[in-house]
């Protein structure tokens, strides 16, 4: 029988080592001879990522159980409070720079004009335990933190993460994005800040997002709308001119308000700064933002970032980005393989033949027989060998009756 490696060392062969190396030496993260490598470290927790493993004892005992599969990886069995101490101590910028790597690889594939780029910006938060009140303390025994992200829907992808405490608001977050000049920004009510939209406006970029119920709207033109469509309004103007305390609105040019009804009847006020395109490829593009929501219910129902296994803002932060990398892999892996559509269903084949050594590609397929040159003992339990077992016994027993005779 042909050797193959198990599915695990298939889906790490993605993994850009000589990235991790390189970050391991600019922060020296391996300097102690004694804890745990930065390698083994990353094995373990995509390990966890993978097969789902729901605490540090689980871990532990997996891990044990498949020692004599982890060498090749580069892995190792590893104790509890070894991971433990990895996690609430090694630089995540270590782990950060190989999910760079392994975004940027996922997005060279699917290149395409700065222009025609979209990306949506939103955030997902995540429910702590009260052990991390020291840093994500977000109410009276509520603590929690946010991943924050920016989202291609086009390569389904993330393009950027920034993990921080609940208690920060999303567009404190934002303003520390990095921007795409030329890009499509779509974003919700979060992100509502003038000059920020001010900042992604001189860059060219084109924004699509909601404007609040009570938001002034200056009309300078109203365009006409086309018969049965969901669009209510479609008007250029001005947001307004003076803020709070009398601060000069930097959002003071032309920009655009399309009113759409949506399924349940709601009106929603979508606002942009690009007043060429069409009132419906503004209010399509604005629906597009479903995507990432998707994305996030995707990552909570598939990997492990619902229970965390510590409760340090680095050990949370180690978490969700080694979630992120195993998405990653998963995303590579299936769009080499697509042995299934469904990226769920293929996620779910993973997880159960994650230590099988077989190829991906023959993951649906059936196991394959034993080796007929085996030199075992073969058993035949068919009708024939059924009656032919049957006449010995007779003959055994008239054998006896004459013997006692």
């Amino acid at each position: 029988m042909p050797h193959h490696n198990i599915v695990f060392h298939s889906l790490l062969k993605q993994i850009p080592w000589p990235v991790l190396d390189r970050a391991v030496e600019q922060h020296e993260a391996d300097l102690d001879g004694r804890a745990l490598k930065a390698k083994p470290h990353l094995v373990a927790m995509l390990f966890a990522q993978l097969f789902g493993s729901r605490s540090l004892r689980d871990i532990e005992t997996t891990l044990q159980s498949q020692a004599g599969k982890l060498y090749h990886l580069g892995g190792e069995s590893i104790s509890r409070s070894a991971l433990a101490t990895a996690n609430g101590s090694r630089p995540v910028a270590v782990f950060g720079g190989v999910l760079s790597a392994l975004m940027a690889r996922l997005q060279r594939g699917y290149r395409r004009k700065i222009g025609a780029c979209v990306r949506l910006i939103d955030s997902t938060g995540v429910k702590l335990s009260n052990l991390s009140g020291n840093w994500a303390t977000f109410a009276a025994g509520v603590c929690g933190a946010k991943a924050h992200i920016i989202y291609d829907p086009d390569a389904d992808q993330p393009l950027y993460l920034m993990v921080t405490p609940a208690n920060v608001n999303d567009i404190t977050a934002a303003k520390e994005m990095p921007i795409e000049a030329g890009a499509s920004y779509v974003f919700d009510l979060g992100y509502y800040d003038y000059g920020w939209w001010a900042t992604l406006d001189a860059a060219g970029c084109r924004i699509v997002t909601r404007l609040k119920v009570n938001t002034p709207f200056a009309v300078i033109e109203d365009r006409p709308m086309a018969p049965g469509s969901s669009i209510r309004s479609d008007r250029i103007g001005h947001l307004p001119k003076r803020l709070a305390a009398c601060r000069r609105n930097p959002m003071c040019g032309l920009v655009r308000e399309i009113q759409v009804k949506i399924e349940n009847g709601k009106v929603l006020r979508i606002f942009t700064n690009d007043l060429a395109a069409s009132a419906q490829e503004i209010a399509d593009l604005y629906k597009r933002r479903w995507a990432i929501e998707l994305f996030f219910r995707w990552v909570k129902q598939t990997l492990k970032i619902g229970h965390f296994y510590g409760t340090s803002e680095n050990a949370v932060r180690i978490q969700i980005v080694t979630a992120l990398i195993a998405f990653l892999l998963l995303r590579l892996a299936h769009d080499a393989t697509a042995i299934v559509k469904s990226p769920l269903a293929f996620a779910r084949l993973i997880r159960a033949s994650l230590m099988d050594r077989r190829a991906i590609t023959d993951l649906l397929k059936p196991s394959p027989p034993p080796d007929s040159g085996s030199q075992q003992i073969k058993f035949d339990f068919g009708p024939a060998a059924t009656r032919a077992a049957h006449r010995r016994r007779v003959a055994r027993a008239h054998l006896s009756l004459e013997l006692a005779a």
